[in-house]
């Protein structure tokens, strides 16, 4: 019989099975083959919108932004991706701009400098300036400045929870985030990162203040049960808190297939992410 993932300590596993239980390519038969998908169809989304691509908002090279435009005077969306912030880029997830696009929603995907090259301190950092840098230019874009709600999968959950610190983000849509930074850091995951326990504790959305804004936090039935422990954590936390939350398991979505919720115009995440937007 499986743990349930309430029951789940991290502190009591051992060194193999707490890297095993969160590894999410490892758990996912055919994941690369999934990413390679995704980067083929986002080539050709950005290829139908190039005109607001690879803005630049800081002077390192992975500092750019991707504005695709759904509508004039339209809210957007910020989407932060993931990659345990070590991996992949903004380029492979163009093609999830098509759900929220659907409904008049414009989207910005965020770059953002990857780890060893960058501390995760410094890739929160990198998502403010981001963050800063498209609230100011949305007027001459054509969008709606004060509709400005992030979203993010996997480390970008994270980092989207991070953003619901700046004062620009009205609303925020985390899927499969991490908000407890402490198994992280005692993992595989930590070669690169480099967490100590006071940058670990300072990034850790579960240990900070945040502000009454709405957040909805979603994670996939199938996932590893660490990683359903962490969101359903969150949620639990925003909600003890008196902060705006919505938690939703989407079934039998795995780490990975969780995101076609987002790609359809009728998904689960695209539901979500309008829900939210019509709160601010």
């Amino acid at each position: 019989m499986t743990t349930p993932f309430d029951a789940l300590d991290w502190r009591s596993l051992s060194q193999e099975a707490l890297d095993r239980g969160l590894n999410n390519g490892g758990a996912v038969a055919g994941s690369g083959n999934m990413v390679e998908g995704w980067e083929k169809l986002s080539a050709e989304m950005r290829a139908r919108h190039s005109a607001h691509l690879n803005l630049s908002y800081g002077p390192r090279e992975r500092n750019r932004i991707d504005f695709l435009k759904a509508a004039p005077n339209a809210p957007t969306l910020l989407f932060i991706h993931g990659g345990y912030w070590q991996m992949r880029s903004k380029d492979a997830f163009t093609t999830f701009a098509s759900g929220p696009m659907a409904h008049g929603i414009n989207v910005a995907l965020i770059g953002y400098t990857l780890a060893p090259d960058a501390t995760l301190e410094q890739i929160v950092a990198e998502i403010h300036a981001g963050i800063d840098h498209l609230a100011g230019r949305l007027p001459e874009l054509g969008a709606d400045a004060n509709r400005l709600v992030a979203s993010g999968w996997s480390a970008g959950g994270h980092l989207t929870a991070m953003a619901m610190l700046n004062r620009h983000i009205k609303g925020g849509v985390a899927i499969s985030g991490i908000y407890d930074l402490e198994p992280i850091r005692h993992s595989y995951l930590n070669v690169k990162l480099g967490l100590d326990e006071a940058m670990s504790k300072r990034n850790s959305p579960m240990l900070l203040t945040h502000d009454v804004k709405p957040m909805a936090l979603t994670v996939g039935g199938a996932e590893l049960p660490l990683l359903r422990q962490q969101t359903a954590d969150f949620a639990g936390y925003r909600a003890h808190h008196g902060l705006p939350v919505t938690y939703e398991e989407i079934p039998g979505a795995n780490h990975f297939t969780i995101m076609d919720e987002m790609a359809k115009p009728a998904g689960r995440i695209t539901t979500m992410i309008r829900q939210v937007i019509e709160q601010i």
